[in-house]
């Protein structure tokens, strides 16, 4: 994966300006009232508010911003104009989903707590909404981030993909990304993490010619095996993947347990899901339709798991069990993930938005095993079995 999350592998450099936005929006006689605070770091304070009219403070647009955390990225004219544009409608699709995520999850905390939302610019081209909620009392952490970026492809980041089999020329080369990457760490630990990134990517050669694909997944990295949970959560990307493709449950399955391994331990992060990259066939618009239907998963996936989980009793061990655990998400993430080590080489990177992805606490003790018979060796033998038996018969 060249990007675990295009948040942490693109979202790159930022402006000395960075907004913080809130929104409210409020149905009145089919029109829609928009109020938008704006807090820039270091700079102007912006403050404007617009009543009765469907449109932001960067200009008038018949686009349904009522579901989006902050404005876009790109400019409303085009969004509006180029809506056949595939980063167009890639852009549209994650902020929706976006604000869909992150109000589902504010709906599962008791004292409602909301979202800090960061909304940055990047010098080099484009930029991005790093939603993020801290210390609530079902999320510890939880971070939904989007990023539209675009400029001149590093050197890195094209040897990189010349060793995944990409045919790209020497000498620089103009890229755009975007996506749509979160991770999420309950307080419970009877509540599982969940991470999920979908991303599209452009490479245009010096004749002109644009090469283009898709890459993503959705995974589930609980603490405690609970196979109603895990049955629950491949079944939904089961369907999702069988609506445009019978193979690709199967085949992206796999290479989500493969992908996510831990090799110095010998196991795997999590219990799996779904993981792809390099999608480019069978068509253009095929293949985000794909994708649009596993972004469109991650709720129905996932919400239902930390509604039977979040009010669960727990004690100090447990506690200390997903301490532990946290630490094997922290060791993939900076040791093995893609994404995370193409963010940190490349210039200009946003360190905040690339390190989101990690927990708030994590633990290491040396030498660690699990009494045998425990619910903590059973999780251990899942994740060094390479693939998790609860999904044999989906």
């Amino acid at each position: 994966m060249l990007a675990r999350s295009l948040v942490q592998g693109l979202s790159i450099g930022t402006k000395n300006m960075s907004t913080l936005a809130s929104y409210q929006s409020v149905r009145r006689s089919k029109q829609i009232r928009y109020v938008v605070t704006g807090l820039t770091i270091g700079g102007v304070s912006i403050y404007y508010a617009v009543t009765n009219k469907a449109y932001a403070w960067w200009g008038s647009s018949d686009l349904d911003k009522s579901k989006w955390m902050a404005d876009a990225i790109t400019k409303p004219d085009t969004l509006k104009e180029d809506k056949d544009n595939m980063r167009v409608k890639m852009e549209l699709l994650i902020m929706r989903i976006q604000g869909e995520v992150c109000r589902a999850l504010e709906g599962l905390e008791p004292e409602h707590q909301k979202f800090m939302v960061d909304r940055w610019e990047r010098k080099e081209g484009g930029g991005g909404i790093s939603c993020v909620l801290s210390d609530g009392k079902t999320f510890e952490k939880a971070g939904v981030n989007v990023s539209v970026v675009h400029g001149m492809l590093p050197a890195g980041a094209a040897q990189q993909m010349r060793s995944r089999g990409k045919k790209l020329k020497e000498g620089k080369l103009p890229f755009f990304a975007c996506g749509i990457s979160s991770v999420i760490h309950p307080r419970n630990p009877n509540c599982p993490t969940v991470h999920f990134n979908y991303r599209y990517f452009e490479v245009t050669e010096e004749d002109g010619n644009k090469q283009w694909w898709f890459g993503g997944g959705t995974d589930l990295t609980p603490c405690y095996i609970e196979e109603q949970d895990i049955v629950h959560f491949h079944k939904t990307y089961k369907t999702a993947c069988d609506k445009h493709d019978k193979s690709y449950y199967q085949k992206f399955k796999t290479w989500c347990d493969d992908y996510f391994y831990i090799k110095h331990r010998g196991e795997r992060r999590g219990v799996g899901g779904i993981f792809f990259d390099d999608l480019d066939t069978p068509s253009q618009n095929e293949a985000f339709n794909f994708v649009k239907s596993c972004a469109e998963s991650v709720v129905p996936s996932y919400e239902p798991i930390v509604k039977r989980n979040m009010n669960k009793g727990y004690g100090y061990a447990d506690r200390q069990w997903q301490l532990l655990r946290r630490g094997r998400y922290v060791e993939f993430n900076l040791v093995y993930d893609r994404g995370t080590k193409f963010g940190l080489l490349t210039p200009g990177a946003r360190i905040e938005s690339i390190l989101m992805s990690l927990p708030t606490y994590a633990k290491w003790e040396y030498k660690h095993s699990p009494k045998d018979g425990t619910r903590e060796a059973e999780l251990l033998e899942a994740n060094l079995a390479r693939t998790c038996s609860c999904t044999c018969n989906i």
